[in-house]
């Protein structure tokens, strides 16, 4: 396998190498341009590709257009590498290029071309602060060729989002793209869309933001009702709960089940016959909910105490995400079991995954400087090839093995002298954790060895650029989270070459390979030297989980004493398996979601294609034609006597009363009764429509705009509720994934039915209300809106079982009841 994708690889890099030697040859001739004539370039592109020329054609010249722009601009010419990343970017590669190696500066390349075309070309990166800092610093380049340039930020207004949007090139976070994205499904006029389609997408650190963060979702989300003193209740009570006897721990999987003692236990302390009573449902699912806030969440590692509110810290990055917030009572179960003031929890109006969100792009490329492990997921999942692009200078970094002590304290004694014999050498450290807490004990150590230091985590953030500017100075000691792996760069300072350049000292093994890697590449870039190494202990979570046991029967046989670290590649093979083990369990959560969400991507685009269709009309009587066709069957198949193999027409006309209808049915089989019923109902909607006159059409509008919207909130918690359900059905021998499609699509056939009966009955009875009340009435609900990007594995105990019989629904049968926008 590896041989195969060097191979292919070696073949990519000597064709793009054949296209640089040309993009060198244009060089000289850009050279000698004067900046109006080197800028008047863009012009004669755009008609070049408008007489038919593809973006291939023009690639070399656009490249070395670029090239000469950006070394007038802001000092920097691309080197040859760098060309050829960009290449691989443009063909929609994820492309692999070590730290340092310039990745800000590539992107130009391809986005500059793809922007020729006047679609939207987007850039994601991880933070608002990245997003910024890109766009203003790479923004002159653009606009010294003719081109506009816009950045997205958090808590932006809608107008200034629209203007970023309708720039040629848009930097932003992956978060607020795909925010954006559902916030331009729950408009109710078309003018406040921001987004103008989904062409080119290049995505920075793409192994963090297509996969890490791929588990979990975007969600949009409004208050529901539910009493917060059940969420204090069950945090108290759990705290009475005892693990191994009353519920059992799978810390892996990350999952709790009660054992029969432990459902007594709940019984007796909330009096009641039988917990699994569906009447019962909510209080196991508050019970597990306090169990999980209990055992898996813990305060400075995955979430902070600010102000009275839990904020949770990113585990990938380090950073605090303020204003999300785990979904399905999670949170308030958090901030329950913390004393602080609890949220009202939440209901889902929107939600989609990174993976899904990214692949609506017509083409999609990332960059990033560890991706060649994950080549596997980013084909199945993006359809996208891993290049690995060679260093402009040899890294000549030396990277040591592991240092593996028996317990933590004498893991971080080892780390704490080893970083005072560096201090007084004068050569800076970086050292990484993989939590708030353990940075926080590190500095207390140093603190008492009166080693002065910086902390770089989630707390104190402000100050990262800063800090990270200091880093590479001589005696500079930075303790950082994983926020240091990523969008830094640290710059050496005067002398320190000759100490050995940055030494990098890791205080635990990162359950991801990557980001491991992305630590240790803070070091030894564009050919500095350096020195990296890893100080752990068999008490580390890693390896206590998962390759512990092979550890410590190695050290008992090799007779260590206390104190004394060991050494060995056989240690480094063993770390890496059980870090393979981890990601291949992260890897089989990313899988199950994408199938789930595939499912639910095809209802979500029937749903908002829908959406956009209304949005657009005018006038809908064909579509309403449609719709009471579609009641008008369901209507009449529903009163078919087996006995007498007729329509029972006494309990039809009952039926009819409800859409205010009174009718004496003369039809004598089904398709005469459909007509004179369909008939009975066209008459009452003109009727309505000639009462309401001119206003009809923008009431319709809202009417069916607001139906839709909560109908599909309801189908998304029905589906929630359903994917708890499936996960269960593999104990019975079938499959989650299949059991998901056959139910959700008969779900969404319900709702569709729903929506149809809902829209029909409400324009039969709507009495004449002033269109822009209907219009107050359907934006109040958007006005409370919350967005969530975090981990949605809460647990529900829904049955989720369909009683009625399978409808015959397919695909082709949403196609054909739902419109889609030309």
């Amino acid at each position: 396998m590896i041989f195969g994708f060097l191979d292919k690889n070696k073949s990519l890099l000597k064709k793009y190498e054949k296209i640089t030697k040309i993009v060198n040859e244009f060089e000289k001739e850009m050279m000698s341009l004067s900046d109006n004539e080197l800028a008047g370039k863009t012009e004669e592109f755009k008609k070049r590709i408008n007489n038919g020329e593809s973006l291939d054609d023009i690639l070399p010249e656009a490249f070395a257009v670029v090239r000469e722009a950006s070394r007038r601009i802001v000092n920097m010419r691309h080197f040859d590498v760098q060309i050829m990343g960009g290449i691989a970017l443009h063909e929609g590669k994820i492309t692999e290029m070590k730290t340092g190696e310039g990745k800000t500066l590539v992107a130009t390349l391809p986005i500059y071309l793809n922007a020729l075309t006047g679609k939207n070309v987007h850039l994601a990166t991880h933070n608002d602060y990245l997003a910024k800092r890109d766009a203003k610093w790479m923004g002159p380049v653009y606009e010294f060729l003719g081109l506009t340039v816009g950045f997205i930020q958090a808590n932006m207004k809608p107008e200034d989002r629209k203007k970023a949007y309708q720039a040629n090139v848009t930097y932003g976070t992956a978060n607020e793209f795909g925010f954006d994205y559902l916030r331009d499904n729950l408009v109710y006029d078309k003018s406040d869309k921001v987004q103008r389609g989904h062409f080119y997408a290049i995505v920075d650190e793409a192994d963090s933001i297509l996969i890490d963060e791929a588990r979990t979702p975007l969600i949009i989300s409004g208050p529901a009702d539910t009493p917060s003193d059940l969420y204090r209740r069950f945090a108290s009570q759990a705290r009475k709960f005892i693990p191994d006897k009353d519920y059992t721990i799978d810390e892996k999987q990350k999952t709790i089940a009660l054992t029969e003692e432990g459902i007594s236990k709940a019984e007796r302390m909330l009096a009641i016959n039988n917990l699994y009573d569906p009447n019962n449902i909510q209080y196991l699912f508050h019970l597990l909910n306090a169990l999980k806030a209990l055992n898996f969440f813990k305060r400075d590692r995955d979430y902070i105490i600010q102000d009275g509110e839990v904020i949770i810290v990113d585990e990938f990055t380090g950073r605090l995400l303020p204003g999300r917030r785990y979904s399905e009572g999670l949170h308030q179960a958090i901030e329950a079991k913390e004393g602080v003031k609890i949220k009202e929890e939440s209901m889902t109006f929107a939600t989609i995954t990174f993976q899904n969100y990214f692949r609506m792009y017509e083409k999609l490329a990332g960059m990033t400087g560890t991706a060649k492990t994950e080549e596997d997921e980013f084909k199945a999942i993006y359809n996208t090839e891993v290049v690995v692009i060679p260093t402009n200078e040899p890294v000549i970094r030396e990277d040591k093995n592991d240092l593996i002590f028996k317990t933590k304290e004498e893991k971080y004694q080892a780390i704490v002298d080893e970083i005072v014999n560096r201090y007084e050498k004068g050569q800076p450290v970086l050292v990484g954790t993989t939590s708030i807490e353990n940075s926080e004990l590190l500095s207390n150590m140093l603190k008492k060895r009166g080693i002065p230091h910086e902390v770089l985590n989630a707390k104190y953030h402000e100050r990262e650029a800063e800090i990270i500017a200091k880093a590479g100075q001589k005696h500079a000691v930075t303790i950082a989270t994983n926020m240091a792996g990523r969008g830094t760069d640290i710059k050496l300072g005067e002398g320190v070459t000759e100490l050995g350049g940055l030494f990098v000292l890791g205080t635990e093994r990162h359950e991801s390979r990557r980001i491991d890697n992305q630590l240790i590449g803070r070091s030894g870039r564009q050919g500095d030297p350096g020195e990296s190494r890893f100080i752990l202990s068999f008490e580390d979570d890693l390896l206590r989980l998962f390759g512990g046991d092979r550890m410590k029967n190695m050290m008992n046989t090799l007779k260590i004493e206390d104190g004394q670290p060991i050494e060995h590649k056989m240690l480094t093979h063993i770390i890496q398996d059980s870090q393979k083990k981890v990601e291949g369990i992260h890897f089989s959560i990313r899988k199950r979601l994408y199938e789930f969400d595939s499912v639910m991507d095809k209802q979500r685009t029937v749903i908002y294609n829908h959406r956009d269709w209304i949005l657009e009309q005018g006038n809908y009587d064909e579509h309403m034609k449609d719709i009471i066709t579609d009641v008008v069957d369901r209507l009449v198949d529903a009163c078919w006597n087996e006995n007498e193999e007729q329509i029972d027409k006494k309990i039809l006309s009952e039926k009819l009363k409800q859409y205010l209808i009174i009718a004496d049915l003369k039809g004598d089989n089904p398709e005469e009764i459909k007509e004179e019923v369909f008939n009975l109902f066209w008459r009452r909607y003109y009727e309505k429509k000639e009462e309401f006159a001119e206003d009809f059409n923008k009431v319709a509008k809202f009417v069916m705009l607001r139906i839709i919207d909560d109908k599909w909130r309801h189908h998304l918690d029905s589906i929630e509720a359903l994917k708890e359900s499936v996960n269960l059905r593999s104990y019975g021998q079938k499959d989650p994934v299949m059991e998901f499609k056959r139910e959700s699509y008969i779900l969404f056939d319900k709702m569709v039915d729903s929506i149809y009966d809902d829209i029909i009955n409400y324009l039969m009875r709507i009495v004449r209300v002033i269109p822009e009340k209907e219009e107050k009435e359907a934006m109040k609900a958007y006005s409370n809106l919350s967005f969530i990007h975090n981990d949605m594995s809460a647990i529900d105990g829904k049955d989720g079982k369909s009683k009625e019989k399978e409808s015959n629904f397919s695909g082709n049968k949403i196609r054909k009841r739902y419109k889609v926008k030309k």
